[in-house]
């Protein structure tokens, strides 16, 4: 049977919580799906992971932070969230089977620089370019990604939950992005810094 990869990006992580939850309590397991969450730059800690886990992935950023049990455990993907960095992205919390393509390696190892950082994870499992550039540029600026591995049988369910729940319209959020003057996601990007109130949002 036919497997295809279904992302979206959500700006809370929040949604991006529930999400997962619906999923899995559709059938879905745990071991499909995967959350790069960025919400927590800015907010207090979700789901177990601590600010020490977030402040070691940060000072990681440039170099490679150590992944904790980010690919799920047997209670469900929120239960294996960790934090880690991500080349162009920045610290992010994330679990699930993109976390292993991203490092190119299994629970425990180092991420380093990545082959082709997000980008190339999400176009390598058959995600479309252009969307892939928006959902790593949007979780670079905070947002966060839900992308599942879905059968021909599960897709319909799976595309039924992301839409239900508060997505971002990636042609809209591109228009966005490239009103500020932003031509594509660099791998090589620095931290994004929100601007001041007043001031451009890009």
């Amino acid at each position: 049977m036919a497997q295809q990869t279904i992302t979206r990006l959500y700006d809370t992580y929040d949604e991006a919580k529930k999400v997962v939850s619906a999923l899995e309590e559709a059938g879905i397991p745990h071991s499909r799906i995967s959350l790069i969450g960025n919400e927590h730059r800015d907010h207090a800690v979700h789901d177990g992971t601590t600010s020490d886990k977030a402040e070691g992935a940060e000072k990681g950023a440039g170099t490679g932070a150590s992944i904790g049990t980010v690919v799920g455990g047997g209670a469900g993907l929120l239960a294996g969230i960790g934090a880690l960095a991500i080349p162009g992205v920045g610290p992010v919390v994330a679990a699930g089977w993109l976390v292993a393509t991203l490092t190119g390696a299994g629970v425990g190892a180092a991420v380093g620089g990545g082959a082709g950082g997000l980008v190339g994870s999400l176009t390598g499992a058959g995600v479309p370019e252009n969307d892939a550039h928006v959902y790593a540029e949007g979780v670079r600026r905070g947002g966060n990604l839900v992308s599942v591995q879905a059968d021909d049988a599960q897709a319909p369910v799976v595309q039924g939950i992301l839409d239900t729940h508060r997505g971002v319209d990636t042609v809209a959020r591109r228009a966005e992005y490239e009103s500020g003057g932003w031509t594509g996601h660099d791998v090589a990007a620095g931290p994004y810094t929100r601007p001041v109130a007043g001031s451009d949002r890009l």
